[in-house]
């Protein structure tokens, strides 16, 4: 599976694979697609860079811990650290080797810490550059409340949705061309050659970008939200997308989206607006018309064509999924529906209650994931991976910044890492483990024992080092 099994194997003899003295093992991918976890898997793990050496330190010790605890010895993460940003830059000279990235490709499954972004160019984002090379195109970070975190909102514990961010394209794509250089121009006569150039408002110094949103990437990531979502009996799923601006992207995204829901989950979801027709039916209005009113407040005023097409989406509807979703069988299936990006970070806050899962684009999955973790408690304790289900590969990681002016403080909170770590041991099918981290986390925050983020917040806290914080949560399980 190596494409540079010498480069790597310098690098990775570094830290031996085998920590307790046993053989250690790989996890695999089944042909079925199935994880195949070991009791001994070989982990790599990058430590971070900044407060990254005090977090992983005291992540180590909570999800060492909870395997420990969870299956009595039986069970043992043998970890294999690797090298990336800072540390690997001062080592190797490179702030990504090659070795990094063959690594996990080789053991599918690993955790990091938070990286700095080189500032000489070359790489624009350590994070994106490690999605980019292992099309890791899923960003799953689920937002969930604990108790006695403090928060800006008034019903925090409200909050407990899953966003499936997009992680390969959009924006973050970095296809871009510098205001008033020879490719921005060039791509502006491409446009003038078009007949749209006269949107630019300023041509000439304007730095231009482009946002690629393909069929293909939209109908894995909303594919992967969907079937989530279903394993862990989520009531409704959200397309969120500006495609009311950005009709050829972000529109695409939407009708993308509702076609594979439909296409490949036909018998376990029902559209919002199938939902509508169906309830209509349901209530006994069996006239077609009279369900269109329902539906479309405005239906009188519209012209007939639009009048017609509507009634046809109607009629389809009853005809297709009358039987399977009708009589109130559609009120147990999966809701699939959609909302524009601005009024979905203002209805976070004011009925996140209506919000599960959410599947959204790289720009729109960023404001959102953010705008969340402020929600409950901020981004110290938001925890995120990145994945690939149709390869296995995973990385798991904190979702906030190297903090470098407390680094070697040992005082920053590591809930980001260890929550991200509780998702790695869940998605490894380790979930006694990950249930051990969540329960203590629940406890040792409501107990008001915690770092200096949350202290200063709270009335009545005791303060805690990082180091303290971890063993704090080991002792709560």
């Amino acid at each position: 599976m190596l494409s540079r099994v010498a480069a790597a194997s310098t690098l990775l003899r570094r830290v031996p694979a085998v920590a307790s003295g046993r053989h250690a093992s790989s996890i695999t991918l089944s042909a079925d697609g199935q994880l195949q976890v070991p009791n001994d898997p070989i982990i790599p793990f990058i430590e971070g860079d900044g407060t990254g050496p005090d977090i992983w330190k005291a992540s180590q010790y909570v999800l060492d811990g909870a395997v420990e605890k969870a299956y009595g010895g039986d069970r043992k993460i043998e970890w294999l650290e690797v090298l990336a940003g800072e540390k690997a830059f001062r080592q190797t000279g490179e702030w990504l080797p090659a070795a990094t990235l063959d690594a996990y490709r080789q053991y599918l499954v690993g955790i990091k810490g938070p990286l700095t972004t080189p500032v000489s160019g070359g790489i624009r984002s350590l994070n994106v550059a490690l999605r980019q090379e292992l099309d890791l195109y899923v960003c799953l970070r689920p937002v969930r409340y604990f108790k006695g975190v403090p928060s800006p909102v008034k019903k925090p514990e409200d909050v407990d949705m899953v966003i499936f961010r997009e992680n390969t394209e959009d924006i973050y794509a970095g296809i871009e061309f510098e205001a008033e250089s020879q490719e921005a121009k060039e791509l502006v006569s491409f446009l003038e050659s078009k007949g749209v150039a006269k949107k630019i408002r300023f041509p000439n110094s304007a730095g231009l970008g482009i946002k690629p949103v393909s069929r293909e990437g939209t109908s894995r990531l909303v594919e992967a939200a969907i079937e989530y979502a279903l394993e862990n009996g989520r009531k409704n799923l959200t397309l969120v997308h500006k495609g009311n601006i950005m009709k050829f992207t972000e529109g695409a995204f939407k009708a993308w989206g509702y076609q594979v829901a439909v296409e490949k989950f036909r018998d376990q979801i029902v559209t919002e607006r199938e939902s509508w027709i169906l309830g209509n039916l349901d209530d006994g209005i069996t006239d077609v018309v009279q369900n269109c009113q329902k539906i479309e407040p405005g239906y009188d005023m519209m012209t007939d064509g639009q009048q017609q097409t509507l009634q046809k989406e109607v009629s389809d509807v009853i005809k297709a999924i009358g039987a399977t979703h009708g009589k109130g069988q559609w009120k147990n299936k999966l809701i699939v529906k959609d909302t524009i990006a601005d009024i979905t970070l203002q209805q976070v806050l004011t009925r996140a209650k209506d919000f599960d899962v959410i599947a959204t684009m790289n720009l729109n999955g960023d404001y959102l994931s953010d705008a969340l973790a402020a929600q409950v408690g901020g981004i110290g304790i938001a925890p995120g991976g990145n994945a690939n289900f149709k390869t296995g590969h995973a990385i798991f990681e904190a979702t906030h910044g190297t903090a470098p002016k407390y680094a070697n403080l040992d005082k920053v909170n590591p809930g980001s890492v260890i929550l991200s770590g509780e998702m790695m041991l869940r998605h490894m099918g380790w979930t006694e483990a990950a249930d051990l981290i969540i329960n203590s986390m629940d406890k040792t925050i409501a107990d008001k024992t915690v770092t200096y983020d949350f202290e200063r917040l709270m009335d009545g806290a005791k303060l805690l080092k990082c180091s303290e914080f971890g063993k704090a949560l080991v002792k709560n399980m």
